[in-house]
């Protein structure tokens, strides 16, 4: 399943020390804007500690984790959305991704640029997603007529279905406001879908925070702002350190350890981006285990078990029989399998079973 968040902000927030630092890709850094001009992509191992519980309970050869896909995509400049800077190239890349992760710097460094001249996260913040607003409501403004005299004349439901949204839609973008802050149905959503408009996407807000807030970032001031704007706008928002963090990365498991704890923190930022990106898009993991190897696995959160017994091959999907499935939680409490059975937790799911988190699952399958 193949799902990618992309990395935006204004330029020399520290968008591509972050990616550097997720994906030790060497993105190229310089201290001037459009250092990265075409979007770097990497992929980052999703971390998971319930795998290493499964292998002591149910032994393999190895253990795979499943993986997140980040772009690193140039910074945005103001009028970007009128083709300023590198703007169409950029706003083009955005629309690829799948989800956003705003990068907001949060730190004061008199050695790096501000382009803008003084750190200020909301003005920062609020300079993108303008631009972004701007965008779709060109894009929505040139379809708007031509939908509408199709709706019109030939009654077509499609058009006149699209025409509808695109009237919802509309207003809002007029007011300054982003599509996500729009309620639609399930039909109305694979409308705007289609559109492939940027303030549809789900969006997380990064603060880019000194090194000596790693501890406490609530106690810092320009999170806190970022973090308000975020609740604004029914997002979440983390903190980190991304210098500190490119520099974490490069250390082995155990020296990682004592550095975080010498810092006062039990999870690297690094840890809780991956994962806040993750489940930004809805994303939950399933497992398998024993024999060559204990893997985890990517699905979308409702998906029913042959689909997500699909995700591994389109075999188990076609010729679904059923899905013998156990917990994490039940594996964990009950310590072998076959206490889990002796428990009667051991599960036969059907067709219609929604696949839960953190489900170890078996398929069945005939073709």
């Amino acid at each position: 399943m193949s799902l990618t968040a992309g990395i935006v902000g204004l330029p020399n927030v520290g968008k591509s020390t972050l990616f550097n630092a997720i994906t030790k890709a060497g993105a190229e850094m310089a201290n001037y804007p459009f250092a990265t001009i075409d979007p770097n992509v990497g992929m980052v191992e999703v971390p998971d500690s319930r795998l290493a519980r499964i292998d002591e309970i149910i032994p393999a050869k190895k253990i795979v984790h499943t993986t997140f896909e980040f772009t690193d995509i140039a910074g945005i400049v103001k009028g970007a959305s009128k083709g300023e800077g590198l703007g169409n190239k950029f706003l083009e890349n955005i629309r690829q991704v799948d989800a956003i992760v705003h990068v907001v710097r949060a730190f004061d460094d008199d050695n790096i640029t501000s382009v803008t001249g003084t750190v200020d996260p909301q003005d920062d913040i609020e300079t993108i997603n303008l631009e972004l607003i701007f965008a779709d409501l060109d894009s929505v403004n040139k379809r708007y007529d031509r939908v509408a005299k199709v709706a019109r004349t030939t009654k077509d439901k499609e058009a006149v279905a699209e025409f509808n949204v695109l009237e919802k839609i509309k207003p809002v973008l007029e007011a300054g406001k982003p599509v996500r802050s729009i309620e639609f149905d399930e039909e109305e959503q694979k409308i705007v879908k289609g559109l492939f408009l940027l303030t549809a996407k789900p969006v997380l807000y990064v603060a880019n925070i000194a090194e000596e807030s790693m501890a406490d970032p609530d106690a810092d001031q320009y999170f806190q702002i970022v973090r308000d704007y975020a609740t604004q706008d029914n997002a979440e928002a983390i903190a980190i350190s991304a210098r500190t963090e490119e520099e974490i990365a490069e250390l082995d498991d155990a020296d990682k350890a004592d550095f975080l704890a010498a810092e006062g923190v039990s999870e690297s930022g690094l840890d809780k981006l991956i994962k806040a990106s993750y489940s930004l898009l809805g994303l939950a993991t399933f497992f398998t285990a024993g024999g060559p190897e204990t893997r985890a696995w990517t699905f979308k959160k409702g998906m029913k078990a042959p689909q997500v017994a699909g995700v591994i091959h389109s075999d188990f999907e076609r010729g679904f029989i059923r899905a013998e499935t156990v917990s994490f939680a039940d594996l964990d409490q009950y310590g072998s399998m076959q206490a889990v059975r002796e428990a009667g937790r051991l599960r036969s799911e059907g067709k219609e079973y929604e696949v839960q988190d953190g489900d170890i699952i078996e398929f069945r399958f005939n073709v």
